[in-house]
């Protein structure tokens, strides 16, 4: 896994000024370092500057970047950040053709696929990426980027120069890009945070390429292709059918995401998804001879002030214990103190470059660096829940039908704590009710389809456009932080795809959450695992620690020169940090609450400092 960065003018000489332009692109490498520690390269034509940090991971030895062929004379070049899980069938169409890659790296099977079949070959790459190719001979730039944008890739315009980057911290390497808010990317924050409407770049002036789809850039213009989305189909397989074939594509998509040069872990939960993706894996590493390494994740003394809720039904360890014995796996409780992740979340603005899902987030970014220092590979269960309708609003009416993002239903609580002139401004309510309504519309309703059953369509589309891509920003930064490649088997596009049109009676049949993926993973982990309550990823439930934030953000705040003390109403939110459990119903599903809306806050501020933001409404 890696890092790409560059620029691309159609009609400016860069290479006149080579020593300027080759100074920007060390400062992106530098910049992005962190994602890819092994290695880094960057290449310099008349038009294009391209840059490459690397996580060496496949063909340690020729898979080195930027990568150059030559066609006719004309020489092609790519940076790459991603795993391809289908290279034998890429392999052979090129043989096919007579076009015979030197090394079993990835990277030139993309590059010799582009340069042999062009942009569309992209339609047939099974895998998580975004990579960059430079044609010389037609002097093209094109951005491609995966289905569901497991692999982030944004770009600007900088007077005419097109300006690209794995994260926003490389586009602001390039001279006069700038860190700006306008009401679309202060609503972005405030009103959606911590998601994102699908391409945009948050910043004044960003976008993120939409997953996928790729951009082609020439002297021409700019012109973007949508080369994969979800679609509306009739379901015609019965039952048991069903069950067989998720099995399978479940299975399938683990063991193709095992592959790699280097030792692969899992993170273990003791819930059904991580530890059907522990079991698969275990089982393929003993066919070897190995022995699959496990991580589960906890809190210090969790164990004194943890009370069951609706939400968080049991604690992890004990299921963890189980499943270490089944697996008989080389097991490591990671456990991380509050206040350390409560010194982390300006570390998690860091690797995201805007306020992120606050100590869900920084905690995991901890464990993420501990997990670094022995491996560079770990599959995940991630995304299971947004695949398979393991949330609330899925079975309650009320939710299905509340004509916005189930995991936000009310803007009130945020808007409280907002000064009145900032509100005005914003129109909160009319933001996200846009958003909402252009996201639903993305989704086809099959016509035989009821209300509650349409309901569920559009929010099982809302929760993969949003819910799980938020989900999935938060894995890809906080692992790449630490140069941790993190794979995602539930978000498998043949997975998904067929798994989206099954309908909620079998999804859910005789009530049971997730039953599908329970009746598919039959025989591969023990009973009480297989029909385990869901329980999300753990939060601390010390008291200390919502008394740490409180505390940190007065102090914050009692700076006059607080950027965040502009957009709040001051005397609300000191009522809120004397009682943050009048907060209300957790605003991020079952993720967030009071004590992570002040961690959120205080991202703002540090935020809004690092950055210098310059606020344009």
């Amino acid at each position: 896994m890696c890092s790409i960065a560059g620029f691309y003018h159609p009609d400016a000489s860069l290479l006149e000024k080579k020593d300027y332009y080759d100074h920007i692109l060390e400062d992106m490498t530098h910049t992005l370092y962190h994602r890819g520690p092994d290695d880094n390269g960057t290449v310099l034509t008349q038009h294009c500057g391209l840059a490459h940090t690397r996580l060496s991971i496949i063909d340690l030895t020729n898979g080195i970047q930027p990568m150059t062929r030559y066609m006719d004379g004309y020489a092609c070049h790519i940076i790459y950040n991603g795993e391809i899980y289908n290279l034998g069938m890429l392999r052979k169409r090129l043989t096919e053709k007579n076009v015979i890659p030197t090394t079993t790296s990835d990277t030139e099977i993309l590059l010799l696929s582009y340069m042999t079949f062009g942009a569309d070959f992209i339609r047939d790459v099974d895998g998580i990426f975004a990579f960059a190719v430079y044609d010389e001979r037609h002097s093209t730039l094109t951005l491609f980027r995966d289905s569901f944008g497991i692999k982030p890739l944004f770009y600007t315009i900088c007077d005419d120069m097109l300006v690209f980057s794995s994260e926003p911290k490389g586009c602001f390497c390039f001279p006069g890009v700038r860190a700006e808010l306008d009401r679309g990317g202060l609503n972005e924050i405030l009103a959606l945070g911590p998601a994102r409407t699908p391409g945009s770049g948050v910043f004044r002036g960003f976008h993120e390429l939409l997953p996928g789809s790729y951009m082609v850039c020439s002297p021409y213009g700019r012109t973007s292709t949508n080369y994969f989305r979800l679609e509306s189909r009739p379901h015609f397989d019965s039952y048991e059918e069903t069950v067989e074939k998720t099995s399978f594509l479940v299975q399938d998509a683990i063991r193709r995401q095992m592959v790699s040069d280097v030792p692969i872990c899992t993170f273990l939960s003791g819930g059904i998804d991580s530890s059907v993706v522990s079991a698969v894996c275990a089982s393929e590493l003993k066919k070897q001879g190995e022995r699959l390494t496990t991580f589960s994740f906890d809190f210090t003394e969790n164990d004194k002030f943890f009370q069951a809720n609706s939400f968080q039904p049991s604690q992890d360890r004990p299921y963890v214990d189980k499943m270490v014995e089944f697996l008989g796996s080389d097991h490591h409780y990671l456990e991380c103190s509050n206040t350390r992740q409560a010194d982390l979340l300006t570390r998690s603005v860091d690797a995201h470059d805007l306020p992120c899902m606050a100590d869900i987030d920084s905690s995991l970014q901890y464990f993420c660096e501990e997990v670094s220092h022995s491996h560079k590979v770990v599959l995940t269960g991630e995304c299971a829940d947004e695949v398979f309708g393991g949330y609330p609003w899925f079975h309650r009416e009320d939710m299905l039908s509340s004509g916005t993002f189930p995991w936000t239903p009310s803007l009130a609580p945020r808007k409280a704590l907002l000064s009145p002139e900032l509100l005005e401004a914003l129109d909160m309510d009319g933001y996200v009710k846009k958003t909402y309504d252009r996201a639903v519309s993305e989704i086809n309703i099959l016509p035989g389809e009821d209300d509650i059953q349409a309901n569920r369509r559009r929010i099982g589309y809302l929760n993969i456009r949003f819910f799980m891509q938020t989900l999935l920003n938060r894995m890809d930064r906080t692992s790449m932080f630490s140069g941790l490649e993190a794979r995602v088997p539930f978000a498998d596009r043949a997975l998904v795809d067929y798994v989206f049109n099954i309908p909620w009676e079998m999804k859910a049949k005789d009530g049971l959450v997730k039953n599908i993926l329970r009746q598919a993973a039959k025989g591969l982990v023990p009973e009480e695992i297989l029909f385990r309550r869901k329980s999300p990823y753990p939060k601390t439930y010390n008291p200390y620690y919502e008394t740490l934030l409180a505390g940190r953000l007065r102090e914050v705040l009692s700076d006059g020169g607080s950027p965040l003390g502009q957009l709040v109403n001051r005397k609300a939110l000191d009522q809120f940090l004397d009682n943050p459990k009048d907060y209300g119903k957790p605003w991020y599903g079952q993720l967030m609450a009071g004590p992570q809306m002040i961690a959120y806050l205080l991202q703002i501020d540090y935020f809004l400092r690092k950055y210098k933001v310059r606020i344009a409404l």
